[in-house]
């Protein structure tokens, strides 16, 4: 996967002046969008469509220097105006285009990237691949901020809102794999961007003919192949490791490619104080 993400960032270069196409730069490295954005975003730490912007306006920088109209470097950055064009360039440099033609800056340059996998030979991942009938996923949703470090205090919250008794309540409703109470995430930004808002369910895995409480909201999953980690250690950094890891080892090493779906978290053993835990985390992946 590194190899044909520095031929994405390659292709990335040849199309700042003009339109790119992310799906069509995928699919000519035999991969997905989808696949595409999860594992830049996580081995960089930085959306692509964020990524192509810095550069974009990196590169315009220059021209907007000379003594060009305004509204033909615009086009050539494949903005239909001046005034949208303005601001996609202010939001990198933090200066405007009257500022830097005058003035020749203050500009701030994204660096063309290029990335190397680092071979590390003491992390051993804990991993098997399961196939899975169509499920549903129940329990209680909430919209709560992507948060990529630490404990994510909105999802903190939500659990916390809800009395012993509906944890119980819930993990009698289990039946079938993940196991237990579920840490569901889902409607991600594929891009993986920090503050994007995604869909957390706090619940459990039923079957798809299972009758559900109408106070319970219902994520329905189709059939698929999923890789699980077997994870141990601080939580919830070890969770974020194991994240981490999937992008910048496991999947380079494997013929899986990540597809839509919700990313869950099965919690097997826990401290009371929930400082430590053993987890399994349940990713959507089909056949590179």
């Amino acid at each position: 996967m590194i190899a044909e993400l520095n031929r994405v960032l390659e292709a990335v270069e040849a199309g700042l002046r003009g339109e790119l196409d992310v799906a069509r730069l995928a699919a000519a490295q035999g991969t997905t969008e989808y696949h595409l954005r999860r594992m830049f975003s996580s081995l960089t730490g930085m959306p692509l469509s964020e990524y192509i912007r810095r550069r974009r306006m990196s590169a315009a920088a220059s021209d907007v220097i000379g003594a060009e109209s305004l509204l033909d470097i615009a086009v050539r950055y494949g903005y239909g105006s001046t005034e949208a064009f303005g601001r996609a360039f202010r939001s990198v440099h933090g200066a405007t285009l009257a500022q830097v033609r005058s003035h020749g800056g203050p500009l701030r340059m994204q660096a063309k990237l290029r990335l190397s996998l680092k071979v590390e030979g003491d992390v051993v991942m804990d991993a098997r691949i399961v196939d899975k009938e169509d499920f549903k996923l129940i329990g209680h949703a909430a919209r709560v901020p992507l948060i990529h470090y630490g404990v994510n205090p909105h999802i903190q919250a939500h659990i916390a809102s809800l009395p012993i008794s509906e944890h119980l309540r819930l993990k009698e409703l289990s039946q079938t794999t993940p196991p237990g109470l579920l840490q569901v995430s889902a409607d991600v930004d594929p891009d993986y961007a920090e503050g994007s808002e995604l869909t957390y369910l706090h619940g459990v895995a039923v079957e798809p003919s299972s009758e559900v409480p109408q106070d319970l909201d219902v994520i329905e999953v189709q059939a698929g192949s999923w890789v699980v980690f077997s994870v141990s250690g601080p939580y919830p950094a070890a969770l974020q490791e194991a994240y981490a890891q999937s992008a910048s080892q496991w999947f380079p090493s494997n013929p899986w490619l990540l597809r839509q779906g919700p990313s869950i978290v099965a919690v097997l053993e826990r401290a009371e104080d929930f400082s430590t835990a053993s987890i399994e985390l349940w990713l959507p992946v089909e056949r590179a």
